[in-house]
């Protein structure tokens, strides 16, 4: 306790001292203040000074103080006031630009319509001009829209047929087989071993692995033009195998890049993908083309069908049919022996998930 008392002792003192201390200093500054200026003095020396700063000096001080802090004020105003006119000088400027454009744009389109209304409205015997009937512009418009419309049929027919000829010249050779092109996607498990179980017996099967992660449309087709010609030039594909991921009513083709029935509707370069691809289907087939898919079950559900049935659409006229059936069924079973050696392929099928074995060792 006693410790205490004394330390609380000691810092009244100390407080005391440096109030005796700011006091003192108060009075000097007031003295030297007085004699600085002795026109604000009170009368004789010997009167005492009671206030450490003067009036007259105090309201001076004052008056300093409000001028600095209105010149300041005034500053800064005039900078905002600027930064703004600034900002409204660049904001009306660029509307007058606008206002021009669209103006020029309105006349241009406004003196082309008038010009062109008084080359068709005007009769070259009568100088004076005449009213445009526009009762047969709607009717004008429909005829030349449906006779454009038949001039491109009459020029794919055109192409078809000549096309298609150009294949039958290409294919009309001793020993010819239709080619079977297989597509496999590499985030397939194993799928660098679906080349090794081809079917032996049938040379014109045509494996093409692709990377899922890095592969666009464009290389695929590149990639199935190249083979076709170097198998045979000139030949189309008969039948179509589409290894790849998926699952009901949807193919898992590319990375981020996903078929199902909605966008192969919206998607520019998955719809320019199958119109190409169906370029390169047979025109000489006389049975409609077959596009086989495995590994996934696409027609898991109704979203299955309507897939299959937009890139049948998509791919018209070329004659294309989707298939997609389940590999233990019987239809499964003669499309897998299509394409593979059916011993080696369920060798492959069982070793597909596993980790223990490496499908080298056992082929």
């Amino acid at each position: 306790m006693g410790a205490v008392a004394s330390r609380r002792r000691a810092l009244r003192s100390e407080a005391m001292s440096s109030v005796a201390a700011k006091v003192r200093a108060a009075r000097a500054f007031g003295e030297y203040l007085s004699q600085s200026h002795p026109e604000n003095r009170n009368g004789a020396d010997d009167v005492p000074i009671r206030t450490w700063f003067p009036k007259e000096n105090l309201f001076s001080f004052q008056t300093a103080t409000t001028t600095m802090q209105a010149v300041f004020r005034g500053y800064a105003e005039r900078k905002r006031r600027k930064r703004e006119n600034d900002s409204a000088s660049v904001i009306q400027r660029n509307f007058r630009k606008h206002l021009r454009m669209v103006g020029s744009r309105r006349v241009k389109a406004q003196t082309f319509a008038e010009r062109r209304e008084r080359s068709f409205s005007r009769s070259w015997s009568d100088p004076t001009p005449m009213k445009a009937d526009t009762s047969h512009d709607s009717r004008d418009s429909s005829d030349l829209q449906s006779s454009h419309c038949t001039l491109g049929e009459a020029f794919e027919d055109l192409d078809w047929e000549t096309e298609r000829g150009l294949e039958a010249v290409a294919c009309d050779t001793e020993g010819f087989v239709p080619p079977k092109v297989m597509l496999i996607s590499s985030k397939v498990p194993k799928a660098e071993y679906i080349p090794t179980i081809l079917r032996r017996d049938d040379p014109s099967i045509i494996p093409i692995l692709y990377d899922h992660e890095h592969a666009t449309f464009e290389d695929i087709l590149e990639e199935i033009e190249k083979k076709l010609n170097v198998y045979h030039k000139g030949a189309k594909i008969w039948k179509m195998l589409i290894f790849c991921q998926g699952g009901p009513g949807h193919l898992y083709l590319l990375k981020n890049k996903v078929a199902t029935f909605a966008k192969v509707e919206k998607e520019e370069d998955m719809i320019h993908f199958w119109k190409r691809l169906s370029r390169l289907m047979s025109k000489v087939n006389p049975e409609p083309n077959v596009i086989h898919v495995m590994g996934c079950y696409v027609l898991g559900n109704p979203n299955g069908e309507k897939l299959f049935q937009n890139l049948r659409t998509l791919m018209t006229p070329y004659r294309v049919i989707f298939e997609s059936p389940l590999e233990l069924s019987a239809q499964g079973k003669q499309m897998i022996e299509t394409y593979f050696d059916f011993r080696l392929y369920r060798l492959w099928k069982s070793r597909q998930h596993s980790k223990l074995l490496d499908f080298e060792d056992v082929l």
